[in-house]
């Protein structure tokens, strides 16, 4: 019996949901990677640094001992009343402010918290569109073609009700190479 369960259960189920998989969604299988000029350049599913200020900015990552890192996926665990996330935040918020010192508009929270996983790769529109005038003012485009882009790599509700409106920051950061 034991014999008979490991051979279904460690081979044959394993084999039959990775053929199904592959068959009727081979790009989700794959690990949904992004390629650029014939090569990866990132996966839908998983958030990457981006620090210039030609580029959106995603969630910060609270991963360690680097950002995005999938196999330590985990959220900071530091509740609201925490003075440590006070402080990460601020700093978050003023180092926001230090690169963009003319944008006066309210941060959104995305900006300066972590998801639960910290891998997010998606960012608010509202996260979006407040980088806006840097990046455009970095790329020396217009914030109107800088805006067309947000709105064109929006992406809606799951299944038009689950979620919020969304935006993946290494597919807007393609686009945006691709402009330039």
């Amino acid at each position: 019996m034991l014999v008979l369960l490991t051979i279904i259960t460690g081979l044959a189920y394993p084999l039959v949901v990775t053929g199904i998989a592959q068959a009727l969604f081979p790009h989700q299988a794959n690990g949904s990677l992004i390629g650029k000029d014939g090569q990866v350049a990132g996966s839908e599913l998983i958030g990457q640094p981006f620090s210039d200020p030609r580029y959106f900015w995603g969630r910060p990552s609270a991963t360690a001992p680097f950002p995005y890192n999938a196999a330590a996926s985990t959220g900071s665990n530091l509740g609201p009343s925490n003075p440590t996330l006070e402080e990460v935040v601020k700093a978050r918020v003023d180092a926001l402010h230090a690169v963009d010192p003319g944008n006066t508009q309210p941060i959104p929270v995305d900006l300066v918290t972590a998801s639960a996983s910290g891998l997010d790769p998606h960012i608010s529109v509202a996260a979006a569109l407040y980088q806006v005038p840097r990046v455009a003012r970095a790329r020396g485009l217009t914030e109107d073609q800088v805006t067309a882009l947000v709105r064109q790599f929006t992406e809606g509700r799951q299944l038009g009700v689950l979620g919020e409106p969304r935006v993946n920051v290494l597919n807007l950061n393609l686009a945006l190479d691709a402009v330039q």
